[in-house]
């Protein structure tokens, strides 16, 4: 998913050439997972049909501020559908448009839903090279940006009049792009870097077989995806599991034993503001590992262990502006286990789990836990999805940039 994801887009579409993109930005808006309402002037129904983008949006398309029908018609309401909108895009926006909108003139209903409107507004200009180049022109750019307006810039190529030069419409993935841009500068952790572990760690035995752990990896993804949706660029270095990401910005580093988990981690360190340690990491591994497969040769098989590096720990060591949170899951002393962890990995932030509680641990959709700051601060939350306590630890995390 994107920054896009179920948003509410109107998209106002004006009399002008470029308006037969409108269909490829109706598509790339839905792709991106926004719901999309079409607003049309009139004279936009000579570039473009409606029932085109009436279809690619599965909304009606609206032109009039009444519905003709046997009993009076109906009313769209420009106030309601102002307000329903988290963000309106004009493209094409025509000069007689921008003109429109800079000095208050409201002849159609997209007019009349632009002056309501209270939610960001994208307007991409098109129209020919001296049209756009004309001092009115750039005299109602300047005073829709002092609206707040957010400009697309015209983009320079080959015009309909058969001129060269700027005033085309930006492209569709161009405009969905710096719509992206312009949403991610406005989210709480934009700009931020955080490395997420996730899953078990497998140590190897022989070539098939190992030692592992029932961690599915889901509070780790989970955590991932919460970050990326707060506007964070996300390292995730996972252990093995079947999970996928659903949020843009996460880049996966697939890795299988606490070893490479280590070297991944300590690669990427250097470079990021936050440390979310979520994986359960395998705390010794075979000290030899046979070339082939072991035969069951006797009655008993001794596997002597040596203990594998604690990640965290020396992460806490070398840090230096990083925020680090690491997990706890505990059965007895729970809460002392958990303040010596913080003083011994130097952490900012601890998320202890209990395998008492019912309903936390490996394997379930659920976690219960207690969060225990650095300052030894001790605030227990009730059970919930691990997608909504991976939405309580990134705002543990907002809350320390605030």
């Amino acid at each position: 998913m994107s920054v896009l994801s179920g948003k509410k887009v109107i998209l106002g579409i004006t009399g002008g050439i470029a308006a037969y993109k409108s269909a490829s930005l109706v598509r790339l808006l839905i792709k991106a997972g926004a719901e999309v309402q079409v607003l049309m002037t009139p004279a936009s129904h000579q570039f473009v049909t409606p029932y085109t983008l009436s279809t690619l949006s599965k909304k009606p398309v609206y032109t009039k501020f009444f519905n003709a029908g046997d009993e009076g018609g109906t009313w769209n309401n420009h106030v309601d559908l102002a307000l329903w909108a988290d963000l309106m895009l004009i493209a094409p926006t025509t000069a007689s448009t921008l003109g429109k909108m800079a000095n208050g003139i409201c002849d159609n209903l997209l007019m009349a839903v632009y002056l309501s409107a209270k939610c960001p507004v994208y307007v991409a200009p098109a129209m020919d090279l001296d049209m756009y180049a004309h001092p009115s022109t750039e005299l109602n750019l300047q005073r829709l940006m002092s609206y707040g307006n957010l400009i697309i810039p015209a983009e320079e190529g080959e015009l309909a009049s058969g001129l060269v030069g700027k005033g085309r419409m930006a492209e569709p993935e161009h405009i969905i792009d710096y719509i992206k841009e312009e949403l991610s500068k406005s989210l709480a952790l934009s700009g931020k870097k955080v490395l997420v572990t996730a899953g078990p760690t497998y140590e190897p035995i022989d070539p098939v077989r190992f030692i592992g752990n029932h961690s599915s990896g889901k509070m780790g993804f989970d955590i991932a995806n919460s970050l990326a949706k707060y506007g964070a660029e996300v390292y995730l270095v996972a252990g093995p599991t079947h999970l996928v990401t659903k949020e843009a910005g996460i880049r996966i580093i697939h890795v299988t034993s606490a070893l490479e988990m280590y070297d991944a981690c300590h690669r990427v360190f250097g470079e990021v503001d936050v440390v979310v340690a979520a994986a359960a990491v395998a705390d010794y591994r075979p000290k030899y590992v046979a070339d082939q497969k072991i035969k069951k040769n006797s009655e008993e098989f001794v596997i002597e262990l040596e203990k594998n590096p604690d990640i965290l720990a020396s992460l806490g060591a070398i840090k230096k502006h990083q925020f680090l949170v690491g997990f706890a899951l505990e059965t007895e002393n729970e809460e002392e286990y958990a303040k010596q962890k913080i003083k011994k990995k130097n952490l900012d932030l601890i998320v202890l789990n209990s395998l008492n509680d019912k309903g936390a641990g490996f394997g379930k959709p659920t976690n219960k836990v207690t969060f225990i700051d650095k300052d030894f601060n001790i605030q227990p939350m009730d059970l919930k999805s691990k997608e909504e306590v991976a939405n309580d630890i990134v705002k543990k995390i907002i809350k320390h940039y605030e």
